[in-house]
């Protein structure tokens, strides 16, 4: 077969193809007026395929469509088309949403109505409760506790034996009476008359003929139910039982709801009717007098999803709504049309009996309805009345502030609704509001909070804290209102303790610190404006609440409150509380209330330890278990925040404790074995001794534990005791090591972080007693394992270990293997952590000299992975020669160094920045090492290819790339040219405007050296140019550079220049020489006094510009030239600047007037407080209050700084006939 052949056969296929596939994509019906018939891919071989193939795929039988399974499609329909597919991954900014459900109960809390303020005299009981009725409530609430418990007791009891719960309590014999026929009742049988009501927990379960599903239809009901509710109707007859409350009768039930498909638009499920316009209804629904729970069905928690289609719904609704003739006249022209008049004949009905018998509507829903005013409450209104524009407004905010929404005439508003108003519009301004705007009315709201009231302003701020939709940032400005309006109402607030504590006390135990900071500052300032008395009526109740959340948070709040107001005050408190014998649990929230002080005052419990101890002492012996284990660990408390004094106070518990230690076992012993291990190291080495001796059996028998609370407790109590003086090195190699590193070491431990940490320190504190080659031979081994979080245990204890006690300890075999497994630790490692990388750098520094005959094999190791595909495997290969060079100087590896210095400089071209910044500083560690005349590449070849590296705006490129080239323009500026450092100085410009501050300290150092390496002038010049510029950070800079330039090369190669500069008549410019001239006085100090002449006809001229920007930094200015000229001679200039200075101190800037007052402190420093004092005397007695409060605010100033050199320059004051004002020592001269 000739080519000519083969072709025509291949021509053949490809028809017999294309003929196959056209009859396949014939058979597809498609829109030929959308989409192209022909085939774009015609004459293209898209696949080659065996014969075989082609005649099976050709013999397929032609499909008329393609569609999905009906079920695939169903779920589509069905889904949301809103749903977000990436809202889950996000994190929630809710407080509530990131809740546990143990810290989620400070929504069970209720604020409660305001109490008595027993010390106010006008005191008003109408609505406040008196603690008797509080305390009253808490005794209720406890009984009704007991009895809920009691019945789920007999209820658990009942099902385990089979018995009801109404047969084991006697039920009291009723006379029944036959049921008086109402007027309102249907006819009824005499069986439901004879029904008697039962207990909910009498009714039977009835077997359902099938088993129902949750997707099963809506049941009917002729359907039997599978088990009876007490909500459900009883029988057929309408009057089920008789009750109190059910005079007026429900509705029928006859009608079956129809079932509802669910739609794929709402979130939430609506009850909704079937059609508009179906067949009239039956069941006689408008006879029905509606119950109120009909009335409070339809009231359910929507989802945002809903809430955002209900609002686009009414927003649609709004711009269909019936125009009215006042809106038609102003959106239709007045002329050309013309307002049609009804016909004569048309009457509307208007009687009310008349709509009632309307052709009635489907299910009484439906039709049109005209919209109220306040239904349009969920939209979001672009602008508040009275508010302003704000940042946002969530839906959630109409709960708290909807009124605002509601115009009102400002006259027909009582004056507590007007402060209402008032209120609310500053909240949401604080809340939603823009900075300013939050800033303004927050101190609105603190300069009014007495005029506002108590009582108005808590009641509007607390709800909006206990909103389940509350923010952190939120809930920060809340809390801020609290601390503010705080000081202003002072003893106001004591009806409102209660409310305020409800909902500040849950930040005492929020995960984040700041909050709980705010939550103890709070309670702190609180507590200080009610007084003691008030704050111990208000949380007694809660002492013995019944909800453990209450007592914790209670406690923490009263520890706070000690902590404010001193623990002496609250002492005989907490003795009768702790004492207690009515409740337990106000027993055990007493002693909690102790170990919180300790926790949060730390050694200031010191003075009053011993009262303490003595206070909750008994409670190691109560018949409590919850109790005796609080009080070990208030004891534990108490004894780590005295440490190390204070055993003394501790005498008369050490005999109990030590018995517990014996009789309990779990929580209770961690409880008894955590105090012991606090108090043991405050006792003298020999009692240390005896009670670690007698502790250990039961300490290395608790090693096995598997109780991961129990072993933490160990770890810690075994770090303590070995740190003590009476515990000998023999004993814990002989006693604890063995046992320790069998139950300890092992790979689960590392896998607990808390585990981890505390195993790492108790290792390092017996690595501390018994030397370093004791544990290393232990662990060394493990550094090869193969679980890599365990041998990152390893190389992090070693690395502590090490940088304490060093390596001279260690063998030259250890040191071996040490290295070998660091090694093999290191090249292993998947997860890139900076454990393995410190823990080598530590080991390599420490060894010193005898890492040598290692270094070839490590540097081998660098430099194969700088070569890694990973970019972070790179990137610790660098940052490990950086860690290293300063070993490999000492070692005597310079050609070493300069191998893997022109390695580093052929990565210079690596795309991470990540990575470029870690050759950089391996690059400059190098040059620090090497010097600069044995650098390897040359400098001159070097510096050319960072120029470009600076354009690089990574941090961390730049911080790295930036130290290097000061470190190069520094101790080699002569191996580049000129030119060069020319061309980085225009880099460095830009780098002056970054956000980072150590990088444009970086910068701003570096112009001083180049200018040191090629003079200033040219230097000079390229930052003066840039002080033209607009942006005020990049000119800042440059004027910090022109003094570092003016310091660097004496300030005579500067100042001409500079002040020649202050001629332009360009405000940027001369503020930008006045900046500079200010930092330049500042840095070079002493050295201001030859030039202070010079400068003195410029600065008078900025003194008097009308620019207050010019004044200020004048001011600023005059102030570092005063500080630096002091005792130098120089007061006839610093008087004639302070007669320029002091016009300006009735100034209303906030940062002029801050400037003045600085200049004359500086001033008062170089002309001495007397010339000053001749100043302000002038003016403490000025007829004008503005002025004399400007002079006695300057004389506070002086008055503080200079105290005792202002007595000699007082005026001198006549006696009289009692006293004598005469100084004699201070007329004496010498």
């Amino acid at each position: 077969m000739d080519a000519s052949e083969i072709d025509d056969e291949i021509k053949k296929l490809q028809k017999e193809r294309k003929t196959a596939k056209a009859s396949l994509v014939g058979s597809v019906s498609y829109d030929t007026d959308l989409y192209e018939s022909e085939d774009k891919y015609a004459g293209y071989v898209t696949e080659l395929k065996d014969e075989d193939e082609e005649e099976s795929e050709i013999a397929r039988p032609k499909l008329r469509s393609f569609t999905a399974p009906t079920e695939i499609l169903k779920e589509i329909q069905d889904r949301d088309d809103d749903v977000d597919p990436m809202a889950d991954m996000r994190p929630s900014r809710k407080i509530a949403d990131r809740e546990d459900e143990y810290h989620a109960r400070r929504f069970n809390r209720i604020i409660s109505p305001e109490r008595v303020d027993a010390f106010s005299e006008n005191n008003n009981t109408d609505n406040a409760r008196s603690y008797s009725d509080v305390m009253k409530e808490a005794e209720l609430e406890r009984e009704q506790q007991r009895i809920m418990k009691s019945i789920a007791e007999k209820k658990k009891k009942a099902e385990t034996s089979g018995t009801t719960i109404s047969a084991e309590i006697p039920q009291p014999e009723v006379v029944k009476k036959p049921a008086k026929k109402r007027r309102w009742d249907m006819t009824s049988t005499d069986e439901s008359i004879k029904t008697e009501k039962k207990s909910e927990w009498d009714e039977e379960v009835r077997p359902s003929s099938k088993p129902k599903s949750r997707w099963d239809e809506t049941p009917k009901p002729e359907e039997t139910p599978r088990k009876r509710s007490r909500w459900d109707d009883t029988g057929s007859t309408p009057v089920s039982t008789s009750s109190a409350w059910d005079a007026t009768p429900k509705i029928s039930s006859a009608i079956a709801e129809t079932p509802k498909r669910r739609s794929r638009w709402d979130e939430t499920p609506v009850n909704v009717s079937g059609s508009q316009f179906a067949a009239t209804p039956v069941g006689n629904m408008g006879l029905v007098t509606p119950t109120p729970n009909q009335l409070a069905q339809p009231m359910t928690p929507m989802t945002p999803e809903a809430m955002n289609a209900m609002r686009w719904e009414k927003e649609i609704d709004y711009r269909n709504r019936p125009l009215s003739d006042e809106e038609l006249d102003s959106m239709l022209p007045t002329t050309g049309y013309k307002i049609l008049e009804p016909p004569a004949n048309y009457a509307p009905i208007r009687t009310p009996a008349r709509k009632l018998t309307a052709t009635p509507t489907p299910m009484g829903a439906g039709g049109f309805m005209m919209m109220e005013e306040n239904s349009q409450m969920y939209d979001i209104p672009p602008e508040i009345p009275g508010v302003g524009n704000l940042s946002f407004f969530k839906p959630e905010d109409m709960q708290h502030f909807g009124k605002l929404l509601d115009v009102k005439d400002d006259n027909s508003l009582s004056v507590d609704e007007l402060k209402e108003r008032k209120i609310m519009r500053l909240l949401l301004k604080i809340k939603n509001g823009t900075p300013p705007m939050r800033k303004a009315a927050l101190r609105q709201i603190t300069d009014k909070a007495r005029d506002f009231g108590a009582g108005p302003l808590f009641n509007l701020i607390l709800p909006l804290l206990m909103s389940p939709t509350l923010e952190d940032q939120e809930r920060h400005l809340l809390v801020k209102v609290i601390d503010r309006i705080l000081y202003k109402l002072d003893d106001l607030v004591r009806p409102y303790v209660h409310k305020i504590l409800v909902v500040i006390e849950p930040l005492l135990i929020d995960e984040d610190y700041y909050a709980r900071v705010e939550g103890r500052e709070i309670i702190s300032n609180l507590s200080k404006a009610a007084g003691l008395a008030t704050m111990i009526s208000t949380m007694r109740p809660d002492i013995d609440h019944v909800d453990e959340y209450v007592r914790n948070t209670t406690a923490r709040a009263f520890s706070v409150v000690a902590s404010a107001l001193g623990i002496p005050v609250l002492l005989p408190f907490l003795k009768a509380v702790c004492r207690s014998k009515k409740s337990w649990q106000a027993c055990h929230t007493g002693i909690k209330i102790v170990q919180q002080i300790a926790i949060l005052m730390g050694c200031a419990v010191l003075p009053h330890l011993k009262n303490l101890v003595d206070a909750i002492a008994h409670g190691l012996e109560d018949e409590q278990q919850k109790v005796r284990t609080i009080t070990a660990l208030a004891l534990a408390a108490l004894a780590e925040a005295a440490a190390p004094y204070g055993i003394e106070s501790f005498d008369g518990i050490l005999k109990p404790l030590w018995k517990g230690i014996e009789k309990h076992r779990g929580k209770g012993l961690a409880a008894f074995l955590k105090a012991c291990g606090f108090i043991i190291p405050l006792m003298d080495a020999e009692a240390a001794n005896y009670y670690t001796n007698h502790l250990m059996d039961t300490l290395i028998r608790e090693f096995q534990s598997p109780d991961e609370e129990m072993k933490k407790i160990v770890l810690k109590v075994v770090k303590q005791c070995a740190a003590t003086d009476g515990v000998t090195p023999e004993y814990i190699k002989t006693r604890i090591l063995p046992d320790f590193f069998k139950h300890f070491w092992v790979r689960r431990m590392a896998l607990d972080r808390r585990n981890y940490k505390q195993l790492v320190e108790t290792t390092v504190e017996l690595a501390n007693k018994v030397g370093v080659s004791e544990i290393l031979l232990r662990i060394v081994e493990d550094l090869k394992d193969e679980s890599e979080p365990y041998r990152k245990m390893v190389m992090e204890t070693i690395d502590k270990i090490v940088s304490m006690l060093g390596s001279s300890d260690i063998d030259d075999r250890l040191e071996e293997v040490l290295i070998d497994g660091i090694l093999y630790a290191f090249q292993e490692q998947t997860i890139e952590d900076i454990v393995m990388l410190n823990g080598f750098g530590t080991v390599v520094n420490s060894l010193g000299l005898r890492v040598q005959p290692y270094l070839p094999q490590i540097c081998s190791t660098i430099l194969w992975r700088l070569n890694n595909k990973s970019a972070k495997v790179r990137q610790q290969a660098a940052d490990l020669i950086s860690r290293i060079a300063i070993v490999m100087k000492t070692c005597g590896e310079e050609k070493l160094m300069g191998h893997l210095g022109v390695v580093l400089y052929e990565y210079l071209g690596e795309e991470y920045p990540e990575v470029l910044g870690s050759i950089l500083g391996a690059l400059k560690a190098i040059v620090n090492v090497v010097g600069m005349s044995s650098m390897t590449p040359p400098i001159k070849d070097l510096l050319p290819r960072l120029t470009p590296i600076l354009k690089n705006r990574h941090e961390k490129v730049q911080e790295n790339c930036i130290d290097l080239v000061g470190r190069i323009a520094d101790r080699g500026a002569e191996y580049v040219s000129p030119r060069e450092w020319m061309r980085i100085c225009f880099e460095l410009i830009d780098l002056l405007k970054t956000h980072k501050k150590g990088i444009r300290r970086a910068a701003v150092n570096t112009f001083g050296y180049i200018a040191k390496a090629i003079g200033p002038q040219d230097v000079l010049a390229t930052l003066l140019n840039n002080l033209k510029v607009q942006e005020r950070q990049n000119r800042v800079c440059t004027t910090v550079a022109i003094a570092i330039v003016a310091e660097t090369c004496s300030p005579f190669t500067v100042l001409p220049a500079l002040m020649n500069e202050y001629r332009v008549p360009e405000l940027n410019v001369q503020n930008g020489v006045l900046k500079s001239l200010s930092f330049l006085f500042e840095y070079i100090g002493e050295m201001g006094k030859d030039y202070i002449y010079a400068i003195t006809p410029l600065l008078e001229d900025a003194l008097m510009d009308r620019d207050l920007v010019h004044r200020q930094t004048a001011c600023s200015t005059v102030k570092h030239a005063a500080l630096g000229v002091y005792g130098l001679g120089c007061e006839d200039a610093l008087i004639h600047l302070l007669n320029y200075i002091w016009p300006n101190i009735f100034e209303q800037s906030p940062h002029v007037i801050n400037a003045v007052m600085e200049a004359i402190e500086g001033l008062r420093i170089g002309l001495g407080p007397a010339k000053i004092l001749q100043y302000v005397l002038q003016g403490l007695f000025h007829p004008a209050r503005k002025v004399r409060e400007i002079y006695w605010k300057i004389f506070n100033n002086l008055y503080i700084g200079s105290q005792d050199n202002l007595i000699p320059y007082y005026p001198r004051i006549e006696d009289d006939e009692r006293n004598h004002y005469h100084r004699y020592d201070l007329d004496l001269v010498i």
